[in-house]
């Protein structure tokens, strides 16, 4: 059975990545910080493995943001594109934004997280499990 490999990108082009292996569950994430890194009412975030993650071109583009004491959230300095978030508390995983891959991806978001902080304006319109924070 052959690997998937996932391609991705920035807004620009400048960053350019592949995946080589599996992304996790897709979750959509209300919480203030995704709110404000993304300009969006949400986030769209899957966890895949460090090891599976490369960088083809551009890596001198992406910086790097500590957002919370154990979180950082790396994106492009030329565009702002947000690519993947790094937690200390998972060192073998980052958290890939969704809206960057270029590969198409059969997969559809498994729930919704930090519901209880989600923009006033926005209504949640589907049947997705809703968690007040992570579950």
């Amino acid at each position: 059975m052959s690997e998937t490999i996932y391609r991705g990108s920035c807004l620009c082009q400048g960053i350019q990545y592949e995946i080589h292996g599996a992304i996790g569950d897709l979750v959509e994430c209300h919480c203030q910080r995704c709110r404000k890194a993304n300009g969006s009412a949400y986030a769209v975030n899957a966890p895949i493995r460090v090891a599976d993650f490369k960088i083809l071109q551009g890596e001198h583009l992406l910086k790097k943001y500590q957002s919370t004491a154990t979180t950082q959230r790396c994106f492009c300095s030329e565009c702002g594109s947000p690519i993947i978030s790094v937690k200390a508390e998972t060192p073998d995983l980052y958290r890939l934004r969704i809206g960057t891959l270029d590969t198409p991806l059969q997969q559809k978001p498994t729930m919704h997280i930090f519901a209880a902080s989600k923009a006033e304006w926005d209504d949640i319109c589907d049947a997705l499990p809703q968690y007040a924070e992570r579950p």
